[in-house]
């Protein structure tokens, strides 16, 4: 189960990036505070690489982007270091970054629900992730639907069938069939 740890102190990404690994958890802090969630269930991660798949499928031919998938991080600020299920980032002259220093931005966030990270992800992290000014998308699994945050926007889009994003620098819109996503990860509903 995802929790805060050591709630009454504040944590810094670098902080963080000093602890020792520990493969069988994902340690990130949002404002400061600690989060450490274990080992994702075999569904999670079978979504995340499916979705994977789907993504780079889109964005990289037309030369909008490229797909990275966690363990990888990201540093929002001094206290603030999360690692996203998946993330989209723009191509670096034609070609994936090589570095983290090479990523200028993100185009998107993907976390795909845990029973032991939802609250984090659909509360501590959405906000965090729409404050920074990056379209972010809850992959809830047990409802098979995908939460499309916004940033500037009140409420999500909930998409089941599909969805139509068109992130910056992609000329026309890409259209994602989640029907058929869904039933690769999880089989028919």
């Amino acid at each position: 189960m995802a929790m805060p740890a050591l709630a009454d102190r504040l944590w810094t990404a670098a902080e963080v990036q000093a602890l020792p690994d520990d493969p069988s958890h994902r340690v990130e802090c949002v404002d400061g505070v600690l989060l450490v969630s274990p080992t994702p269930r075999l569904a999670h991660q079978g979504a995340v690489s499916a979705l994977n798949v789907l993504l780079e499928g889109i964005v990289r031919p037309a030369g909008v982007g490229t797909v990275f998938v966690a363990p990888s991080e990201w540093v929002l600020d001094p206290r603030t270091l999360v690692q996203p299920d998946l993330y989209v980032v723009p191509l670096v002259e034609g070609r994936r970054p090589r570095t983290y220093e090479e990523r200028t931005h993100a185009l998107l966030f993907v976390e795909v629900l845990s029973p032991g990270t939802a609250r984090f992800d659909r509360v501590v992290k959405r906000d965090r992730y729409l404050r920074a000014g990056i379209e972010y998308w809850i992959v809830d699994l047990d409802s098979r639907l995908v939460e499309r945050w916004v940033p500037g926007e009140d409420r999500p889009s909930i998409h089941a069938e599909e969805l139509v994003w068109q992130p910056v620098g992609a000329s026309a819109p890409f259209v994602l069939a989640l029907e058929p996503f869904f039933v690769e990860v999880l089989g028919p509903a």
